[in-house]
């Protein structure tokens, strides 16, 4: 996780400190691509706190951390779970043109409980986002959602179609918990049965990948969807 360790967001469903961020710190860079290079990494998920305290949001460190660590690690592939830049195509394609294997945003919850469950967020804004990675033909555009929120199974294949609309291609499909009493409580625990039916529709809806099971997160076999 780069950008520091303090998020300006407050999601419901997020453990990430939140608060005002420390200035942002160039020798992450340094420090990551050598953490990539010692560990040998074929493969990488890269993520970061929101930043809306910085003009650009961060896409310039964003684009700045992927060109450095594939500099230094010759060969690897990279996806980044990126934050919204508020939708700015602009700001996204900083990131795109870095040049990334997978840019992954995650639409985290259906349309009605955003609002609930993701701070500052907007349903649509995601979809932009995703829209924007996917229009640039560059980096695989990807998504994940939490299940176990107060859903319906109905929500959950109207977000599969939202996010096929606009050219998604890999999706993870995970069982919320949550991470202390503070946060969002489990409305539900998703049987493995309806796990596997949503990979079934996701699949027949177009989706290149679709990793569904309680225990997917967005990392799970991310060096599959390359």
């Amino acid at each position: 996780m780069i950008l520091g360790e303090i998020c300006t967001r407050s999601c419901g469903f997020c453990a990430t400190k939140t608060g005002k961020p420390l200035p942002v710190d160039w020798d992450e860079l340094d420090r990551l691509a050598d953490t990539i290079s010692k560990m040998n990494l074929k493969h990488c998920v890269i993520t970061s706190v929101d930043r809306d305290d910085l003009r650009d949001y961060g896409a310039e460190f964003w684009a700045e951390t992927i060109r450095y660590i594939k500099k230094k690690n010759p060969g690897i592939t990279l996806e980044t779970l990126i934050p919204d830049f508020l939708g700015k195509a602009e700001l996204i394609h900083k990131v795109i043109d870095a040049g990334p294997e997978i840019i992954s945003h995650n639409m985290e919850t259906v349309r009605r409980l955003t609002p609930l469950v993701r701070s500052r967020a907007k349903y649509d804004i995601s979809l932009k986002t995703i829209e924007t990675v996917a229009k640039s033909n560059k980096s695989k555009p990807k998504s994940g959602m939490m299940v176990g929120l107060g859903e319906t199974p109905e929500e959950v294949v109207q977000t599969m179609d939202d996010l096929r609309a606009v050219g998604c291609r890999v999706l993870t499909i995970g069982q919320y918990l949550q991470p202390t009493r503070k946060h969002l409580p489990v409305s539900e625990f998703i049987s493995p049965d309806q796990f596997k039916e949503y990979k079934r529709i996701g699949l027949e809806k177009g989706f290149e990948f679709v990793e569904s099971g309680p225990l997917v997160r967005s990392s799970y076999r991310a060096e599959r969807h390359v």
